[in-house]
């Protein structure tokens, strides 16, 4: 799993690059600029801060919120993160976050009468368990999934979970959550017009923009 972000009006020149969900107990190491955060009990790493990123990435122009990283921008890190004595131990992960899913069937939750078990598919013809709460939710339609690894719009990272003690593996998401013009404020899936893409695109935020025109 790999997120990045990057908040220069909030956090500064400091890239914040996750790894791996918070746990209780953490470690922080500090070598040469970069802040390793680890996790006490197995020393994993959970992410690192990076606080003079400007000189690392030249590509950080503009940049406010969740940051796309190149496969060349993760070798930059890994480099400083080794010169730094870290492992260099970020992975390169091309896969979308947001993306176009076709609701294939639900089912009732075993513990709620509200909530909805959603079998989703996904980019690759994969097949997501998803726990909606949407009052909207129905089977055969198109919606769009933030998957595993996904930042909102309001910065809320999307982990594996459990909704009532039922596993879920994403999130199917609103117009209102991904922040697009016009959307309702209300609860409710935003389902995609048939011709809007494909199953599996990458869900295009700036056409997004128009649904609601």
């Amino acid at each position: 799993m790999l997120i990045a972000s990057y908040n220069p009006k909030g956090t500064g020149d400091t890239l914040i690059v996750i790894l791996r969900p918070d746990t209780k107990e953490q470690n922080q190491q500090v070598n040469n600029g970069i802040a390793r955060i680890s996790d006490a009990n197995t020393n994993e790493t959970l992410g690192y801060n990076f606080f003079n990123a400007s000189e690392i990435l030249d590509d950080l122009t503009g940049v406010n919120g969740q940051m796309p990283l190149t496969a060349n921008d993760v070798d930059k890190l890994n480099s400083v993160l080794s010169d730094a004595g870290f492992d260099g131990d970020i992975e390169f992960d091309p896969e979308p976050k947001f993306v176009i899913g076709y609701v294939k069937a639900i089912a009732d939750h075993p513990d709620s009468d509200h909530l909805k078990v959603t079998t989703t598919v996904v980019d690759g013809g994969k097949e997501l368990q998803i726990v909606s709460g949407s009052p909207n939710i129905t089977d055969n339609i198109k919606v769009v999934v933030a998957k595993v690894g996904a930042m909102m719009p309001d910065g809320l990272i999307i982990w594996p979970g459990k909704l009532r003690g039922v596993e879920s593996d994403g999130m199917i998401v609103s117009g209102r959550e991904l922040r697009l013009a016009n959307a309702p404020q209300k609860k409710g899936a935003l389902i995609l017009p048939d011709d809007f893409g494909e199953v599996g695109d990458t869900f295009d935020f700036a056409k997004g923009q128009h649904i609601f025109d």
